[in-house]
């Protein structure tokens, strides 16, 4: 077989963007199939055992948010007491994908137009990824990213009306995977995962 099939399984178009990028720069000859994107971690929760039985025919990806969890296994045992199939891959993000956009600091200062010193040096530190991702975008200088990006005064979204679509084309365009996981050690195991991943057939 000339390629790796596999198929993703998501909380949002932002996670889906950022699994697409490791795979392409990667290297490896991956063939995305089918991305599941149903909306949060909630539906990735009720359908991993299902994922997890579909890998032996072909290989998954599911990506998730730590969130306020403890930590990465405590997940993993909480949502698959069940033996992992080998062909699945369970990566988690901590404690939010957007820290793994923030570990590439210059690429994302000069797409937002800041400083580089307003961004955590230890992103898995930050307690709340997003709002540290919006916060800082208050203070870009490109109007149509700030207004994209944070969410207007007095509003009650959590988030700016194109939020997803200007990261997801920042992960498109802009975004380094090796650079970004010198910064990230959970971004680091994934890509490492990813790498020497081996399907059985």
């Amino acid at each position: 077989m000339d390629f790796i099939p596999i198929n993703l399984a998501v909380e949002d178009s932002l996670s889906e963007a950022v699994l697409r990028a490791i795979l392409l720069q990667s290297k490896l000859p991956y063939k995305v199939g089918t991305c599941y994107c149903k909306g949060g971690f909630g539906y990735l929760k009720n359908k991993i055992k299902g994922f997890n039985n579909a890998a032996k025919g072909t290989p998954y990806i599911v990506l998730t948010d730590l969130d306020k969890m403890e930590c990465p296994l405590k997940v993993i045992q909480e949502w698959l007491p069940s033996p992992k199939h080998s062909n699945l891959l369970f990566r988690i993000a901590v404690r939010e994908v957007e820290a793994w956009l923030l570990a590439d600091r210059e690429a994302f200062a000069n797409f937002l137009g800041v400083q580089q010193t307003l961004i955590p040096q230890d992103v898995e530190k930050i307690s709340d990824p997003k709002q540290t991702l919006i916060n800082i975008a208050k203070k870009a200088k490109k109007r149509e990213l700030r207004e994209a990006i944070v969410p207007q005064p007095n509003s009650t979204a959590k988030v700016g009306r194109d939020y997803n679509g200007q990261l997801v084309y920042f992960v498109e365009k802009f975004w380094q995977v090796d650079v970004a996981k010198y910064y990230s050690p959970s971004l680091e195991r994934a890509v490492n995962a990813i790498a020497a991943f081996e399907p059985t057939w």
